[in-house]
């Protein structure tokens, strides 16, 4: 008897095809190929031109400008002279720059370190909920958004040298002083670096209330349960989840020190006799007082190496970090 249904030919063993083996799975249909849309991909790039154009304009061109000046003595009117590294000799070697740079790693480290632990100090104490917090954290945030002209004038009068200046009697109740302030070499770059901290604290401490709104409140309540005191906490818990936000804030402090400008511009002018003298307002006189165009280039040159060479430190830290952590 002969099978001529459907189940005889499922089960017949083709020619060439050994009995037990499944069949080989189809070949795959070839994929369609995609079309090259120039529109769609050119159609970004038309409308960021405009703003790409402008900023290269106005921030890699003169950025360029500057490391040519750097290499020349800038003669205007009767052409620069081609003098390589001596710009570069002449400020690593010049005791007035020597002394700026000093001042300067002086004033960022105490400025980021300052504010780091005020703002910190404030973002814990502000830290919560409670809807009457924001007229408090508006008025600390203050002085962030006021013009540096005003904050200058204000402190300028704070630090009145006289006995009877207002700095100078509180420090009359607490048995100190009366001081100099601004007008003593001894004191000056402290009190610079006392008005950098009073008003870059806020701003840290925003982004610290940032950070502490991240963390998980069911950590500070098991580290309660264990008998965790409040230091323990925030030792083992608080900064540990604050890691991220450290990184992002010495960093943006430390570059925010390196280039301080305004504060000595307005308030000391780099005196008495240099002594609050840093980078950018020497650099600042050099070229647009003196005219040495080409050293005060090499300078900033220098200053915005020191500010790439310490992001990527503190990149390479944080990646280090994590990587540990993973």
């Amino acid at each position: 008897m002969s099978h001529t249904g459907s189940g005889a030919a499922a089960t017949a063993v083709r020619p060439g095809r050994q009995a037990g083996r499944s069949a080989p799975p189809p070949d795959p249909a070839p994929r369609p190929r995609r079309r090259l849309d120039l529109t769609g991909a050119l159609s970004p790039w038309l409308f960021l031109a405009p703003a790409l154009t402008i900023f290269a304009l106005f921030k890699f061109w003169p950025m360029a400008q500057a490391v040519a000046m750097s290499l020349h003595e800038v003669r205007p009117y009767l052409g620069d002279r081609w003098v390589g590294l001596d710009n570069y000799t002449q400020v690593l070697t010049d005791e007035d720059f020597l002394s700026a740079i000093g001042h300067t790693a002086v004033l960022a480290v105490g400025q980021t370190g300052g504010s780091i632990l005020l703002g910190m100090a404030l973002a814990l104490l502000l830290e919560g909920s409670a809807k009457h917090l924001w007229v408090v954290r508006t008025a600390v945030f203050l002085p962030t958004v006021v013009a540096m002209a005003v904050v200058a004038e204000v402190w300028r009068i704070l630090y009145y040298p006289a006995p009877d200046g207002t700095v100078n009697t509180v420090l009359g109740w607490l048995g100190m002083g009366p001081s100099q302030f601004l007008n003593s070499q001894d004191s000056s770059l402290l009190s610079v670096m006392a008005v950098g901290i009073w008003r870059g604290a806020p701003y840290d401490m925003m982004i610290f209330l940032a950070g502490l709104a991240g963390v998980d409140r069911n950590l500070y309540e098991a580290a309660a349960v264990d008998g965790a005191s409040v230091a323990r906490r925030l030792w083992h818990v608080t900064f540990p989840a604050l890691r991220p936000v450290f990184a992002i804030l010495f960093t943006l402090a430390a570059i925010r020190g390196l280039r301080v400008f305004t504060e000595i511009f307005l308030l000391t002018n780099g005196g008495p006799n240099g002594a609050t003298e840093v980078m950018m307002t020497l650099i600042y006189k050099l070229g647009l007082e003196r005219g040495e165009l080409g050293v005060a280039a090499a300078g900033s040159m220098l200053l915005l190496a020191a500010t790439v060479l310490l992001t990527l430190v503190v990149r390479l830290l944080r990646s280090r970090a994590e990587r540990k952590v993973a």
